[in-house]
């Protein structure tokens, strides 16, 4: 049998070289590494470690050294916090610090260890003189007698024994961690040129590989690339729906194998665009022969033209069916939409007619100018009918006013309006203060609407604002239901708080009674009541609420306005906050003047 030298055999021999060339690589590199890491290790767990514990043996030489100066030179009690400082330092700190050295001291050379035994050897003397200088001044009162002084500082003199002591401790300290620091940089130096051979051999392997590759690259480009390239070019060509117009020449290995399979996959597919042509056409009585009885695509042709020619004919009948059902639905929903349209006009229209209804409660504007000539009532329904509504009248020469936001708003509010405006007059005829009048709203509100009987799920109710302003005397009594007052005199804004229970809760707690609030006006002085929907309302960049402390903000920078100039500011102002938004509740704000 003649040898062939196929693809899987031309690759293996490329991708061999190369892996022997990686594998030297790969071996020269990890040996390299691994030295290294048993270097960096030695330099992590004891040459550094070793540099440091000395640095801070050190420190805690020369500590002692100043703490004991301070024990002998400056009079202090026994628990002084220097003279326990040095007593930590000799009794916990040391030995601690002692063994952590001791450890790291069993990689050292013999010499060093010699050393620092030695040094712990002076300093085990050193802190005994430190005992002999402390028990000559162990309390206060022991600095009173000048032998102890005298004797104590004669340690500590330039010829002292803890003086002389404690410079030969640093020196001998100084020398060690000079050692260490020379092992250090000869375990980095060594590693250092490690790194420098393995940065020679990788260069030179590197150029190797790169030679190699380039060979093996342009030896499978002309044996397997080149013929990989025509096929592609074809298979691009067929992936557009373009024939090749000549059969690609074949030869003698796994791509000519290929070459082969394609030529009568191409000629296959020509014949199957034929038929699909033709079928597509409309033509179901064309023929077509699969390649072989296991041709599932031949197969499928057959069944798919078999089955296009009987939907076909469904299809002819459903299209007929389907018209006659579309334009008969078609009637109903043109029939449907007249009556909708019919049922809104209707709606809208009892809703308009309700909404003057209601504005007929609501006290003219020519009534309005004539009891309270500088005030101004911001009145914004959301929908045609209001959930608010204002409430002026006279008695005893006095007026009342009130700001009222009942549950809800449309047509449920507008209910609520009417219920609560008549209860407020029938309150008003039998009483008063504003408090009373609320207590009496509260009562009549809840028996009118059930709220908490028995079995009763219903919350509906009203918060408002009332007040009773006395033109002679320039005083105002005030009691509200949630909705506050704001006073506003020199430029600073008051606000009384209502009580926190809205008219129609009267059957929860009989015991609660609404406060009376008796305020002594001013001139100039500026009062405003409203419903929650100004500060409720969202709008601005950041799409958030008004808030209350911006509504707050805003009255104070109107107090040098006109009433009508202020009222078309609060209306302009809520306008350009809400931008492209819905009005979220009804609003109302209402502003009195006092002159």
């Amino acid at each position: 049998m003649a040898f062939r030298f196929t693809i899987g055999k031309r690759i293996g021999t490329g991708f061999g070289v190369l892996l022997f060339f990686v594998v030297i690589v790969f071996y020269t590199t990890y040996t390299t590494l691994n030295q290294s890491i048993q270097i960096n290790d030695e330099i992590t767990d004891v040459n550094n470690p070793s540099v440091a514990s000395l640095e801070e043996l050190k420190l805690l030489t020369v500590r002692s050294k100043m703490l004991i100066f301070n024990w002998v030179y400056i009079q202090s009690q026994a628990d002084h916090p220097d003279k326990q400082k040095l007593n930590r330092l000799i009794e916990r700190d040391y030995p601690f610090l002692r063994k952590k050295i001791e450890r790291l001291a069993v990689h050292w050379v013999e010499e060093d260890q010699k050393k620092i035994n030695h040094v712990f050897d002076n300093l085990s003397e050193l802190f005994d003189l430190h005992e002999d200088a402390k028990s000559l001044l162990p309390d206060w009162s022991s600095y009173e007698d000048a032998q102890n002084i005298f004797l104590a500082k004669f340690y500590l003199e330039n010829d002292g024994e803890i003086f002389i002591k404690t410079a030969d401790i640093l020196f001998q300290l100084d020398d060690l961690i000079n050692n260490q620091k020379f092992n250090t940089g000869k375990v980095t130096e060594n590693m250092q040129s490690s790194f420098s051979d393995l940065k020679w051999l990788s260069k030179w392997l590197g150029f190797a590989l790169v030679i190699g590759g380039i060979l093996i690259a342009i030896y499978t480009t002309r044996s397997i690339i080149k013929p990989v390239g025509k096929l592609k070019e074809v298979l691009l060509t067929l992936s557009e729906g373009i024939f090749p117009l000549h059969s690609i020449e074949a030869r003698n290995d796994e791509i000519g194998e290929m070459t082969n399979a394609l030529n009568r996959v191409i000629s296959g597919l020509k014949s199957t665009k034929d038929f699909a042509n033709s079928v597509g056409s409309g033509h179901f009585e064309t023929e077509y022969q699969p390649l072989s009885k296991d041709d599932t695509l031949g197969i499928a042709l057959i069944k798919m033209r078999d089955d296009l020619a009987e939907n076909e004919r469904m299809l002819e009948q459903k299209v007929i069916e389907r018209t006659a059902e579309v334009v008969k639905q078609k009637e109903e929903i043109e029939l449907q939409n007249e009556k909708i349209s019919e049922l809104y006009e209707e709606v809208t229209d009892s809703i308009k007619y309700a909404k003057g209804l209601q504005e007929a409660i609501l006290p003219p504007k020519e009534l309005v100018d004539e009891i309270m000539p500088d005030s101004f009532i911001l009145y914004k329904p959301k929908d045609i009918v209001s959930g608010d509504f204002y409430w002026i009248e006279q008695k005893n020469d006095k007026i009342y006013f009130a700001a009222v936001d009942c549950t809800g708003h449309g047509v449920p509010g507008a209910f609520m309006s009417i219920v609560g405006y008549n209860a407020l007059n029938e309150a008003l005829r039998k009483y008063d203060t504003p408090a009373e009048i609320l207590d009496d709203l509260n009562h009549g509100i809840s028996k009118t609407l059930h709220n908490n009987a028995m079995g009763s799920t219903t919350k509906d109710g009203m918060d408002l604002a009332l007040c009773c302003y006395d033109k002679k005397k320039k005083e105002l009594q005030y009691a509200g239901a949630y909705n506050p007052l704001y006073l506003i005199r020199n430029n600073e804004i008051t606000q009384i708080k209502a009580d926190k229970f809205a008219i129609g809760t009267y059957f929860e707690d009989h015991s609660k009674k609404y406060t009376n609030h008796t305020i002594q006006l001013q001139k100039e002085d500026l009062i405003y009541i409203f419903s929650d929907g100004y500060a409720d309302q969202f709008g601005g960049t950041k799409g958030k609420k008004f808030m209350y402390k911006r509504f707050r903000e805003l009255l104070l920078s109107l107090t040098e306005k006109s009433m009508p100039t202020q009222r078309n500011f609060l209306n302009n102002t809520i306008e350009q906050w809400k931008g492209p938004l819905e009005q979220v509740d009804d609003i109302l704000v209402l502003g009195v003047h006092v002159v």
